[in-house]
């Protein structure tokens, strides 16, 4: 089950960066090592994440675990956009089978219409 998972992440398009509650980033899929690639890419697997971002951030991140830690239904929130790139990025938890906290990840989401053509075998879109 664990290859299943795990190839979902790695196939996806959009970055992923999944930390555990100390801000450790635990996994990067293959799309954010190369997003991130100019911080470090793949070596920052092991580092803290509030190391990436200035102090407001941290500030909200650490905010956002405290307000994920109040509620089970406390899940996902949008914290930022980028219009250049047409991208919606959302904090989201990750609990285990009880409904505890255990870390959380970025989510983007690209607002653009795919460009593909339907069920174009020719190419890969990842």
């Amino acid at each position: 089950m664990y290859e299943i998972f795990k190839s979902v992440l790695e196939q996806d398009r959009s970055p992923i960066v999944i930390c555990d509650l100390n801000h450790n980033i635990i996994y990067m899929n293959p799309t954010a090592i190369k997003q991130y690639g100019k911080y470090g890419g793949e070596r920052l697997v092991g580092q803290s994440l509030l190391n990436c971002h200035n102090a407001r951030s941290r500030e909200m991140i650490e905010k956002v675990i405290a307000w994920f830690a109040e509620s089970r239904e406390n899940n996902m929130i949008f914290t930022s956009r980028n219009d250049k790139v047409n991208r919606d990025v959302y904090m989201v938890a990750l609990r285990d089978g009880t409904g505890k906290l255990i870390g959380y990840y970025e989510k983007h989401e690209y607002r653009n219409a795919e460009t593909a053509e339907l069920y174009d075998f020719s190419k890969s879109l990842v």
